[in-house]
């Protein structure tokens, strides 16, 4: 097996460890943040309805700059809708991502936006 292939087997290992922990409702959804090189997405997931409640990343916010800038943009944005949506709490849905970096600009900008992130920052 190459490199690449065990590489990315192992990160959805750890996503997957990560998710059995954690589970979203209506009123305290699933954060999850998929990151690429270039762009960072976040979506608020309500997995009893398996339906996405708010949504965000840097293309819809229209960011440009700094990725740790353009983050925080896209954490305040996904906080804005979530209040406006109802949304008071979150559970942090890191994937195979660790806590740190994009990832935390993002949920520290949707805790200031006025969402109580709690969950797998760890």
């Amino acid at each position: 097996m190459n490199s690449t292939k065990q590489k990315r087997m192992n990160a959805v290992r750890r996503a997957a460890r990560v998710r059995a922990r954690l589970h979203g409702t209506a009123t305290k959804p699933r954060l999850t943040i998929k990151r690429s090189l270039k762009h960072i997405y976040a979506q608020l997931i309500d997995d009893d309805a398996g339906k996405t409640l708010a949504s965000a990343s840097d293309i819809t916010v229209k960011t440009t700059g700094k990725s740790l800038a353009a983050a925080a943009k896209v954490g305040e944005a996904l906080g804005a809708a979530a209040v406006k949506a109802g949304i008071k709490e979150a559970v942090v849905d890191r994937g195979s991502y660790r806590f740190h970096g994009r990832i935390k600009a993002l949920v520290d900008a949707a805790h200031k936006a006025g969402v109580v992130c709690t969950g797998s920052n760890e």
